[in-house]
């Protein structure tokens, strides 16, 4: 493992030029979420572990709306669960940790709003409760997502592993 690092206020091509030294990825094209990194640290949040802020830009021709439902665009709950778990993979990476990032699952999930074709700015913050660090880690936190500032999903121990690669696969 690498020295831990830090961001603040920063593109998402700018913290993803970091991950060559992981030679962890996000995903691409369409999948690929996030937009902009305010806060990244190591330290502090609720359990002193490290704390995560990443954002989206929501606007009305993006492709979900596009097909989830006709005629009541909204954007699908998973991808509010799947920023999350890119920013918790991407918390993993920049900390050094090797290997292929996976999404692990998810404790309690609670949704008391959605994502319109209106909204402008969608934001994921994480907390960090702990790592585990072994041949492989695994990061749990606790995170909510909010439409331009209003918290919509709640979920708790969300958790995403960094696996070496093997022949058999990636085991979880």
């Amino acid at each position: 493992m690498t020295a831990a690092v830090q961001f603040v206020d920063e593109d998402i091509d700018a913290v993803l030029s970091h991950f060559a030294t992981s030679k962890a990825q996000l995903p691409i094209d369409e999948l690929r979420i996030l937009d902009r990194v305010p806060l990244l640290t190591p330290e502090g949040g609720r359990y002193g572990k490290g704390e995560v802020i990443t954002e989206m830009d929501i606007h009305p021709d993006l492709w979900f709306f596009k097909c989830h439902f006709p005629g009541d665009p909204v954007m699908p709950g998973c991808l509010g669960i799947e920023g999350l778990w890119q920013s918790l993979g991407m918390f993993l990476a920049l900390q050094g940790f090797q290997g292929k990032g996976r999404a692990l699952g998810v404790g309690e999930l609670r949704f008391f709003g959605e994502v319109l074709p209106t909204a402008k700015k969608l934001q994921f913050h994480l907390n960090i409760e702990r790592i585990v660090s072994r041949k492989w880690a695994v990061a749990v936190a606790d995170g909510e997502v909010r439409v331009d500032g209003k918290a919509i999903y709640q979920a708790e121990k969300i958790k995403v592993g960094i696996f070496p690669e093997t022949s058999e696969g990636f085991p979880v």
